[in-house]
Formats: structure tokens, C-alpha cells, sequence
């Protein structure tokens, strides 16, 4: 059996600074301490992340953040096996402030390196919480990634489908914004949401008619912002016209990411072992509407639903040290010379969803 490991975790990829501790083998570890900064006082004012500041506030904080995760859990540095670090996907200065905080820490200690993707973090992270066996079936769903991904293993991914324009939380933060709802978007638009309508306005349900697993959500936005100036008055919003217009916006997202779903898992199922799990993971996560959608589409068709807590929804170091520990016990570890990267899909196989650039496809 692999032995236990101790690893220290750094996420630093996009406005959330993390660092975590986390004890264990491969589908049974433990989060000895989770400490995460995040920044909405630093961006509330710019209605959306600014990567510049985001950088920056990285830069200061992270080595802070390693400290309180290490003094949290108790554990000395002498006691760490390995510090894993997100390399990408994100933005570039925040994930390079992370991968120079844990090569300076790994090269001071005379510790093993660990690049882990961001999105394997979050794809992995079932495997932590609820112990469940490959392969299994993730949807990630967050502000910058939507993707149905076949978990093969810790460096196993098939992609199934995805966003091919907006992930849903950025669609959840650009209908708040024009709705005038503070930021983080989504929180804001499901609270509005639960005091609404959702039948008042009926928006489109991007790509429905095609087949296959791809979805769409920047139309869906566009036609926020056409009602919105239907119904305004004298540039005004009312508070009725507000919450109908997120509970319509939110009802249209449900129904699309359960359809699919729906759609995935049939694929999945045709292969899938005797005890198929759907896990998902990511910011949107954390939306109750979206989660009792995508139970509901588990529930017909027998397979058992799973999705973190709250806390791990959303970006956090806990998630980088558990799949930084399961690519450190199947034997993976990298150089000095690991670089940031603004792009890393996770299935290399397939070209990216949103198009390619200097560096490769973007998801």
C-alpha cells in the first residue's frame, strides 16, 4: 500500500490566495488546514477581478498564507513531503507568483516540486472528500471553465464536452453586473433569484437543439440585457424586475447544464463501473438551484451524486495539496524549471474549446 504523505498546498490562480495541508494516500487523505485570502474588497470597485491587482495582492500574501496553513495544522516544514503548486490555468502573474513562493520554499527546504493543474485540483477533489474510485464522471463548473470530463485518473482526463464561448460563472458575474448587484456575481444573482420569478421572463436555452455535450452561455447573458432595457423605466430598475430577471437568467442556466448532463452521463454510463458517481466541482458549485438540478437529472437514471462542501467549491489550496499528493504517489514530480502557464487543458488529445493562441489552446 503507498505510504502516507504530507503535502503543502499553494492556489494562487486567480482572486483567491490559498495554502493547505493535507495528509494521506490517493482516495483517503485528510485536510490537516485549509487558509484562504480572498480579495472582493481589492476588486468590488472594478465590478470584476483585475488581474494587475490580483497579482500583486498574490505576491504579498502567499508566503503569509503557506505560514497560517503550516501553524494551523500543526506540522512543521521538516514534516512536509512535497509542495504542490497550481502551474496553470489562470491568470499568468497570479500563478506565477504561486509556482516562485513553492520553488523558493521547495529549494530552501530541499523539498520536492509538484506542478498540479488547476482544473485536475478541482476534478480531483471528490477523490478527497468522498473517497470515490475511478473512473468517474466530473462536471466542472466555475467563473472561468465549464467542462464534462471523464476522470480516468490522476492524469487521466477525457473531455466530453464544454463551454465553447462564456463559462457560467462568468455569466453569473456579467448578469450581475448589469442587474447593478455587487460582486462576487453569483451569490449576488441567487439571492435576487430566490425572491423572484422565474417563469416572469423566459430566456433561451443555448445549444438544446444540437446534439452533444458542448454548451453556451454568452447569448443567455445578451438576452439579460435586452429585457433588462425592455422593462427599465427612466433608468430604472425595479426590485420586482430585478429578482424576475435573475430567477429567468438562473432557470435558463439549470435547465441547460441539466440537460447536459444528462446528455454526459449517458455517454459515461455506456462504460461506467457498477456504482457510476456524477462529481461536481467549481465555484457554481456552490449554487443551491444547480446542484438540486443536477440531483434531480442523478436521481432518474441511478447514479450517485457528489459535490465538495462550500468551502472547497471555490478555489483553495486543499485541493492543489490532495492532487498534488496523488501525482507525488504515482511517482510524478517536476524541476526547477516548472513554468506558469495561462493555458493547460487537461485532455491534451482534444483542441481546445475556446481556440488556441502563442501558447496553446486556452481550455
Amino acid at each position: 500500500m503507498t505510504r502516507s504523505f504530507t503535502i503543502l498546498g499553494l492556489e494562487s490562480s486567480c482572486d483567491d490566495t490559498g495554502a493547505a495541508v493535507v495528509r494521506g494516500v490517493p482516495g483517503a487523505a485528510t485536510i490537516l488546514s485549509s487558509v484562504v485570502e480572498g480579495q472582493n474588497s481589492l476588486h468590488e470597485a472594478f465590478g470584476g477581478v483585475v488581474p494587475e491587482i490580483a497579482a500583486r495582492a498574490h505576491a504579498e500574501r502567499i508566503d503569509v498564507v503557506a505560514e497560517h496553513a503550516l501553524a494551523k495544522a500543526g506540522v512543521r516544514l521538516t514534516e512536509i513531503d512535497a509542495i504542490a503548486v497550481t502551474a496553470g490555468p489562470g491568470l499568468i502573474g497570479g500563478v506565477m507568483s504561486g509556482v516562485m513562493c513553492a520553488k523558493g520554499i521547495a529549494a530552501g527546504a530541499g523539498l520536492p516540486l509538484v506542478g498540479v493543474n488547476h482544473l485536475a485540483g478541482h476534478a480531483l477533489t471528490s477523490r478527497l472528500t468522498d473517497g470515490i474510485g475511478y473512473p468517474y464522471l466530473t462536471l466542472l463548473v466555475s467563473g472561468g471553465h465549464c467542462q464534462f470530463i471523464l476522470v480516468r485518473g490522476c492524469d487521466r482526463f477525457d473531455r466530453l464536452g464544454g463551454t465553447i464561448d462564456d463559462a457560467p460563472g462568468e455569466a453569473f458575474d456579467k448578469t450581475a453586473r448589469l442587474l447593478a448587484l455587487p460582486q462576487p456575481g453569483g451569490p449576488s444573482v441567487e439571492a435576487e433569484a430566490a425572491r423572484g420569478d422565474p417563469a416572469r421572463f423566459r430566456f433561451p436555452r443555448p445549444l438544446l437543439d444540437r446534439e452533444g455535450c458542448d454548451m453556451s452561455f454568452s447569448g443567455l447573458k445578451t438576452a439579460v440585457l435586452r429585457m433588462r432595457d425592455t422593462v427599465m423605466e427612466g433608468n430604472r430598475l425595479t426590485a420586482r424586475d430585478r429578482a424576475d430577471l435573475c430567477a429567468g437568467f438562473q432557470a435558463a442556466a439549470v435547465d441547460v447544464l441539466a440537460e447536459k448532463t444528462r446528455r454526459a452521463l449517458a455517454l459515461y454510463l455506456d462504460d461506467a463501473p457498477g456504482d457510476p458517481v456524477l462529481s461536481v466541482a467549481g465555484g457554481v458549485a456552490a449554487n443551491r438551484a444547480v446542484r438540486a438540478g443536477l440531483e434531480t437529472v442523478c436521481d432518474t437514471l441511478g447514479v450517485r451524486f457528489t459535490a465538495p462542501p462550500l468551502s472547497l467549491c471555490t478555489d483553495n489550496g486543499a485541493m492543489i495539496a490532495y492532487a498534488g499528493l496523488e501525482r507525488f504517489a504515482a511517482g510524478r514530480q517536476d524541476a526547477m524549471d516548472l513554468a506558469a502557464r495561462p493555458r493547460w487543458p487537461l485532455d491534451a488529445g482534444r483542441a481546445g474549446m475556446l481556440g488556441s493562441g502563442k501558447k496553446g489552446p486556452k481550455a
